[in-house]
């Protein structure tokens, strides 16, 4: 009985990887005199999950005073904040509203002649618009909005670890044990790329601010705002699956040994 302990860690750990799917992740704050406590009590908040970014100011739409005020919407106001300093727009993936015709994140800039003069498109009257959405984001957005079937892949790996008894499946335990660090390296590279382009619109109103890296964890500070970075409860159940399954792994290891 105790050679087939590794089973019973397994299915916590997947369970609490399949549980991180659901949860916000990481919560990401902007905090200004321009937006009162008594108003933003959390700043100008947005919280991250693996399938898209989120308004994190759902509580303060509770306020009466608030219930039709659409800087409740904290997303689209980090959108516009981050718009300000030329930053392209946050992608969020599969929270991207469904009546748009195009992906919230998209670019689009018009079509020109040699000379920089804009071409009209003869059958409408309008400016030829071409899309120059950057293929970072939408190689983000795409990992986003398939990241339920990542998912499965993880818990099937999960469970093709736990009630097999080969060795070789010890690395099908190992890669949904991962999931924390999949996303601290997503959230980390994005985060560098969006502040080294700083391009959009010719660098918006701020065009001196040079590129930076935002803050990954703690306070930070761009401009007049104060950023603040931390995880969220999601991310310490990433971390309990990642400690049950890598015991669940240890724990096969070492019954496969005696056998």
């Amino acid at each position: 009985m105790k050679s087939k302990s590794y089973i019973i860690f397994a299915i916590i750990g997947i369970i609490l990887v399949g549980l991180t799917y659901f949860v916000p992740i990481w919560g990401v704050a902007l905090q200004s005199i321009q937006y009162p406590k008594s108003m933003y009590p959390r700043g100008i908040r947005i919280d991250f999950k693996f399938n898209g970014v989120y308004n994190g100011c759902e509580g303060v739409k509770e306020r009466e005073e608030l219930a039709t005020n659409e800087g409740a919407d904290c997303l689209s106001e980090m959108n516009a904040i981050n718009h300000y300093i030329g930053m392209y727009p946050i992608v969020q993936g599969r929270n991207n509203p469904a009546t748009m015709e195009h992906p919230s994140f998209y670019v689009f800039d018009t079509k020109k002649d040699e000379a920089g003069k804009e071409l009209i498109d003869p059958e409408t009257g309008q400016e030829i618009k071409i899309n120059v959405t950057p293929g970072a984001l939408k190689t983000l957005n795409f990992i986003m909005v398939n990241s339920p079937y990542i998912f499965v892949v993880f818990i099937l790996l999960g469970l093709i670890f736990a009630f097999t008894p080969k060795r070789l499946n010890l690395v099908a335990g190992l890669i949904p044990a991962l999931v924390p660090f999949y996303f601290l390296f997503v959230y980390m590279f994005y985060l560098y790329w969006y502040g080294h382009n700083l391009g959009l619109h010719g660098g918006g109103a701020f065009a001196g601010i040079k590129p930076f890296m935002p803050t990954v964890f703690g306070e930070g500070k761009v401009a007049q705002f104060t950023t603040e970075s931390y995880p969220y409860y999601g991310f310490f159940i990433a971390m309990g699956a990642f400690v049950f399954m890598l015991l669940s792994i240890l724990l096969k290891r070492k019954a496969l040994r005696v056998k």
